[in-house]
C-alpha cells in the first residue's frame, strides 16, 4: 500500500522509545548513527531532549476544570528549562554537539492526561473529552511556540535558521512558517517568527513516560489507565500489582461511591474501542510538531483486516506513526489484568503442585560460571534465563523470549 508520504508503523507492542542522543556506534574511524525513536524522529546525530508536563497538577479540582493559566506558566518554564539544558549538556561526540546547538530541538510532552480528564469528570475518548483534549494541547502548543519566540528575542534564533544576509534569513523564516505544521498555527505566531525568528526548531513531542509517570503516580504519556488495578511485569519477571491512586482519592472524597461501579470517566484502556484510541491520538497530533508514542489497544481476536483499518484511520487523521497492540498476541506482555495471563513459568497454574527440585549439578554449574542475570545489555535474561539482553528498537530486549526489560526512557 502506497500512501504517498513517509509514515512509521511500530512493529513492537508497547514501544517505549526515547534516546538521549541518536545512537552512535564506533567502528574504528567510522561512526554509524541510527535513530530508532518513534515519537521523536531525528536527523543524523540529533539529540532527544525530553520533558513532560504533569497534567494531573493542572486540574482545578474544586471547579472540575483545567487551570489554563497554570498550564501556560508551566509550559513557558519548561521550554526555557529545556533550552538551557542544550547548553549545559556535555556532548561526547562533536557531531552531536554541532547538531544539538544548531537546531536546538526540544520535546515537551505530557503525563497524567487521563488524571486531568478524571478530575474534570470527563470521559477519555468521548466527544466531550476530545474537545477538552484539543483545547489543552492547543494551549500547550501555542504557549510553547510563543515562549520560544520570546527566547529568540532574548538570545537569538537557532543557528540553522540564521544566515549571513537579511534576505537569506527572511527566506529561511518564510520557509519555516510554510511547513505543514506551522500552517495550522495562529497567524500572530507565524508573523512573529518572520519578524523575530524562533529559538528552537522543534518544541513538542509525547514520549511514553512509563517510568516517570509511574514514579509520580499518574497515567503515563497520553494513555488512559490500562486498568485501575493490574499487574506489571517487573525487571526480574515477577508480577507487581499496581493500583491507581486516583481511585482511592475519589473514594475518600465520595464515601457514598461504589468502588465496583465507578463513574464513566474511570474508563480503562481495554474498555475503549480501538477507534477511540486512534481518534484521541489524531486530535493531539494536530498540535505536536514531532510525533507521539501511543498504543491503540485492541481486544483478543482482533483480525489483521481490523488492525489494517485502524492504521488507515490513524493515517487519514494525520498521525505520524502508530502502534496497535492486540491483547494476548504475545507469549508475554508488560501489562495484564491478571497475573496468570502471562506465560512466565512462575505464574502458570499447575494441576498438580509438586515440590521444586533443584539438582546439585545445576547449583554447581551456576556457581562455576560468571553469568550475570539482569536487564542491562549483555546480561542473561532474568525471565527465560536463555536469551541475552540486547538493545532492540531502543529497548533492552531478550533475544530469546523478546521480553522488553528496560526502555530508553
Amino acid at each position: 500500500m502506497e500512501w504517498g508520504k513517509r509514515w512509521r508503523i511500530a512493529s513492537k507492542p508497547y514501544l517505549s522509545l526515547s534516546n538521549e542522543m541518536t545512537n552512535a556506534t564506533s567502528y574504528g574511524q567510522k561512526v554509524v548513527a541510527t535513530n530508532p525513536c518513534g515519537e521523536q524522529p531525528l536527523a543524523p546525530f540529533s539529540v532527544c531532549n525530553l520533558a513532560a508536563v504533569n497534567l494531573a497538577e493542572m486540574a482545578d479540582k474544586e471547579n472540575k476544570t483545567v487551570n489554563f493559566e497554570k498550564l501556560k506558566k508551566t509550559v513557558e518554564i519548561g521550554v526555557r528549562m529545556q533550552d538551557n539544558v542544550i547548553d549545559a549538556t556535555p556532548y561526547f561526540l562533536e557531531e552531536n554537539k554541532k547538531q544539538a546547538l544548531g537546531e536546538r530541538r526540544v520535546g515537551l510532552g505530557v503525563m497524567g492526561l487521563h488524571d486531568l480528564l478524571i478530575y474534570c469528570e470527563t470521559e477519555y475518548g468521548s466527544a466531550e473529552g476530545n474537545v477538552l483534549v484539543d483545547k489543552v494541547f492547543e494551549t500547550i502548543a501555542t504557549t510553547a511556540y510563543r515562549a520560544s519566540i520570546e527566547l529568540a528575542k532574548e538570545k537569538g534564533s537557532f543557528p540553522f535558521l540564521q544566515a549571513e544576509s537579511e534576505e537569506e534569513v527572511a527566506k529561511l523564516r518564510d520557509a519555516f512558517i510554510h511547513t505543514g505544521f506551522m500552517k495550522k498555527m495562529p497567524e500572530d505566531i507565524r508573523e512573529d517568527i518572520l519578524q523575530y525568528g524562533i529559538r528552537n526548531s522543534h518544541l513538542l513531542t509525547v514520549a511514553p513516560t512509563g517510568s516517570t509517570g509511574t514514579m509520580v503516580g499518574v497515567s503515563t504519556g497520553l494513555e488512559p489507565y490500562f486498568s485501575f488495578s493490574y499487574f506489571r511485569s517487573g525487571r526480574l519477571g515477577k508480577f507487581i500489582e499496581v493500583k491507581a491512586d486516583i481511585v482511592q482519592e475519589y473514594l475518600d472524597a465520595h464515601p457514598e461511591a461504589d468502588p465496583n461501579n465507578l463513574p464513566n470517566w474511570f474508563v480503562a484502556a481495554m474498555d475503549l474501542a480501538p477507534e477511540a484510541h486512534a481518534d484521541v491520538q489524531c486530535i493531539i497530533q494536530r498540535w505536536i510538531d514531532s510525533s507521539i508514542s501511543k498504543t491503540v489497544n485492541a481486544p483478543k481476536g482482533y483480525s489483521v483486516e481490523q488492525v489494517q483499518k485502524v492504521y488507515e484511520r490513524l493515517y487519514r487523521g494525520g498521525a505520524k506513526g502508530g502502534t496497535v497492540y492486540v491483547d494476548g498476541s504475545r507469549d508475554s506482555q508488560v501489562l495484564t489484568l491478571k497475573a496468570e495471563e502471562n506465560t512466565f513459568e512462575e505464574t502458570q497454574p499447575q494441576k498438580h503442585q509438586e515440590p521444586h527440585v533443584v539438582l546439585v549439578d545445576t547449583i554447581n554449574e551456576l556457581k562455576s560460571t560468571n553469568v550475570t542475570i539482569g536487564s542491562e545489555i549483555g546480561d542473561t535474561c532474568p525471565v527465560c534465563r536463555k536469551g541475552v539482553v540486547e538493545e532492540i528498537g531502543g529497548c533492552n530486549t531478550c533475544t530469546n523470549c523478546n521480553t522488553q526489560l528496560k526502555c530508553g526512557l
